[in-house]
């Protein structure tokens, strides 16, 4: 049976993106959690002066294949998967060496960040992370005593938790990060799956897979009665998904499909031009020399509309 409140003893961080990672160490070290660390992690960590464990004297095994093997290891896997809840696990675990890890800290190879600054092929291939989401999903699968954190927006979260539950996490929390791990893994590989085809330059691949992150919950969807959310995929193309709001209340559906509609007919300009739009359908284009006139023209074309 899943205990609510686990006081972590134990913690493991492997990060690509550091932000945060000081600051993170330091608030766990202070409430007596044991840091194990890789890489440039660990150096990270010990430069600011923490006591970090190396993941290689953790397990008694190097980091090998230039770094492409680091934690796939049993004493890190076990460690995860191990069961609290079952003998035959604690006994395992005892009978190999393999104290238990509580907390994991990944948030993998830059791999969509090297692919939008188009990088070379074998870049791309050698920002893949494995071991990273080995251990995630790991984690996330034994959230029943293990908090797995998968972004640096989290950090914060762990800590009040900490604070709030006297050193320990709830299993709601550990819950809801397991969920939130599960889709980061699920939209890393579909960036992979993606990219991938699009090497192959098959068009229509026979699975495909799609992620999108939650921009923001909308005012409501088509109709005022429904809820609705819009998500953006990892795309870097301007249009409204890569648009900045600077003014008004939260949007609706049909704010946003009216917006794309207008950016995706004015784009179609080479001259200065102007697009007015009234659900979803265009009331009045013009281009001219500067934008006041096109805009003069576009509003006479249907000023009851506009």
């Amino acid at each position: 049976m899943a205990q609510d409140l686990v006081r972590p003893a134990r913690a493991l961080l492997s990060v690509s993106d550091k932000s945060g990672l000081v600051e993170l160490g330091r608030a766990l070290s202070s409430r007596g959690v044991e840091l194990v660390s890789t890489g440039g992690t660990a150096k990270a960590l010990a430069e600011a002066g923490l006591t970090v464990v190396e993941v290689a004297d953790y397990t008694g095994s190097p980091e090998m294949l230039d770094g492409r093997v680091k934690t796939l290891h049993p004493k890190v896997h076990g460690g995860l998967l191990g069961r609290r809840d079952l003998a035959a696990h604690q006994a395992q675990m005892d009978l190999h060496r393999i104290p238990p890890i509580d907390i994991v800290v990944s948030n993998l190879y830059p791999f969509e960040e090297t692919v939008a600054a188009g990088k070379p092929f074998d870049d791309c291939i050698e920002n893949i992370d494995i071991g990273g989401p080995a251990m995630i999903r790991s984690a996330a699968k034994n959230h029943d005593s293990v908090a797995v954190l998968t972004a640096t927006a989290q950090y914060a979260a762990l800590i009040a938790e900490l604070d709030e539950h006297k050193g320990a996490t709830t299993l709601a929390f550990r819950r809801r990060l397991a969920g939130e791990a599960y889709a980061r893994t699920a939209a890393y590989d579909a960036a992979i799956a993606g990219w991938m085809a699009g090497q192959r330059g098959e068009t229509f691949p026979e699975r495909l897979v799609v992620a999108g992150r939650r921009v923001e919950v909308l005012r409501y969807g088509e109709n005022p009665h429904q809820q609705a959310a819009f998500y953006a995929t990892g795309e870097r193309r301007p249009g409204v998904a890569t648009a900045r709001q600077v003014q008004g209340k939260e949007l609706s559906y049909n704010n946003l499909n009216d917006t794309d509609a207008a950016y995706e007919l004015v784009a179609e300009f080479d001259r200065p031009a102007v697009v007015i739009v009234k659900h979803a359908n265009p009331c009045g284009v013009a281009v001219a020399d500067t934008l006041a006139e096109a805009y003069r023209r576009a509003f006479a074309a249907d000023p009851v509309s506009a």
